[in-house]
């Protein structure tokens, strides 16, 4: 009987890892909008303001990042979903806005380990011979928690309370790091064994593994600035669009049913949309792909901010997915593409802590623009505007910085 090759399983919890947290801190957020404003008396830039607080995880991504190259990834990545799990599980006890602050820093400190840092080093580390594809398979793990945990979220709430709501999310995030912890390994000796046994040509697949430049290097290249540029303008809209969308649905005609299954198909959408870019950027190069990726969701965006005709907004939807599903697997990628594997880590922790700095933005804009407004349109257009910027700026990123071994 044939064995499975280790590395199928480690892909399936890097595909949980990237997208639980983010369907349970992000997708499911405007789940929680109407109850928590409804309770405590919020506006929506307050409200807003606690995603704000992912600026905590642009602190930690060069913690994580660093550590996970030094004392592997396994520690780094089990401790930064517990961390996640403990800002859910005491979020029924919250009775003001710093209660609100502090538990979304403390989700939000766990997301650097927890999400694109193990999806990152796993696929590179198991799988470099058919990165591009199994990078695209793994992050549609992203997609895959905006299809369930809304959908949960809601159903709890609706029967029960939002408190319950977040206790059950903070119990799968403590199932997730039980199984990281059994299953997960980047050890490269564990890696080569397990190559062996499933009959893979190592020499081969284990190529361009030690390849690439050090944070330094990296940091002193043209490159480094235009893709850091280019991708935090993409992490602005990710923040400023996805987050609010389910309100500005509801604003424009849309049931609260109709507005949750907006999001689900932006989320469903992405799955075939990372396993598409994550294809083709074998083919035509993480760079380009990006390109097309960040295009259509720029034309979805537009189409949500200039019209309230719901069947326009419907193509919107299918747009803006086509395109977004597909960057959570191109950004690392295109990273690796340019810098290559030796201090990956490290590289995207600096990377994270740029776009994530940048992303907070989004929501503040978003929130002020709607209360004073009364709507998301203006936001919308002014996001576009940044999204098409670092559209041109990554025309100008010029090859690879290193020569493979």
């Amino acid at each position: 009987m044939k064995t499975i090759y280790r590395g199928v399983p480690v892909a399936l919890i890097a595909f949980l890892s990237t997208g639980l947290p983010i369907g349970t801190a992000q997708y499911s957020f405007g789940e929680f909008a109407a109850p928590l404003m409804d309770e405590f008396g919020w506006t929506q830039t307050q409200l807003n303001m606690g995603l704000s607080m992912s600026i905590v995880s642009g602190l930690t991504a060069p913690i994580a990042g660093k550590l996970s190259d030094k004392i592997g990834l396994r520690p780094v990545m089990v401790f930064s979903i517990i961390l996640i799990s403990a800002g859910f599980l005491f979020r029924p006890l919250i009775s003001n806005l710093f209660h609100w602050y502090l538990l979304n820093a403390l989700v939000y400190a766990g997301f650097p380990g927890a999400t694109v840092l193990p999806s990152g080093k796993l696929v590179a580390a198991w799988f470099p011979s058919i990165r591009g594809r199994m990078m695209g398979a793994v992050t549609a793990g992203n997609n895959f928690g905006g299809i369930t945990m809304p959908p949960l979220a809601a159903i709890i709430i609706a029967n029960l309370n939002w408190q319950s709501a977040y206790i059950v999310f903070a119990i799968v995030m403590v199932i997730l790091a039980i199984f990281a912890y059994f299953i997960v390994t980047d050890d490269p000796d564990i890696i080569r064994h397990e190559m062996k046994k499933a009959g893979k040509n190592i020499s081969s697949d284990m190529n361009g593994i030690k390849s690439g430049t050090t944070l330094k290097q990296s940091i002193s290249s043209k490159n480094f600035w235009l893709i850091m540029f280019a991708l935090t303008a993409a992490t602005f809209t990710y923040q400023g669009v996805l987050t609010q969308l389910r309100q500005h649905f509801e604003e424009n005609g849309f049931t609260a049913v109709a507005a949750t299954t907006g999001l689900t198909t932006i989320a469903f959408m992405g799955i075939g949309s990372k396993l598409f870019f994550g294809r083709i950027s074998e083919k035509i190069t993480a760079k380009y792909a990006t390109i097309i990726s960040v295009a259509l969701q720029i034309i979805g965006v537009c189409l949500f901010a200039m019209t309230d005709d719901t069947t326009i907004m419907w193509i919107g939807i299918f747009v803006f997915g086509s395109g977004f599903g597909g960057l959570g697997a191109l950004i690392v990628l295109l990273v690796q593409e340019t810098f290559g594997l030796i201090e990956f880590a490290s590289i995207m922790g600096i990377m994270q802590l740029a776009m994530v700095i940048s992303s907070t933005g989004g929501p503040i804009i978003a929130g002020m623009t709607h209360d004073n407004t009364g709507s998301y349109d203006l936001a919308f257009i002014l996001i576009a505007i940044i999204f098409f910027i670092g559209l041109v700026t990554l025309f100008l990123v010029k090859g690879r910085n290193f020569t493979e071994n």
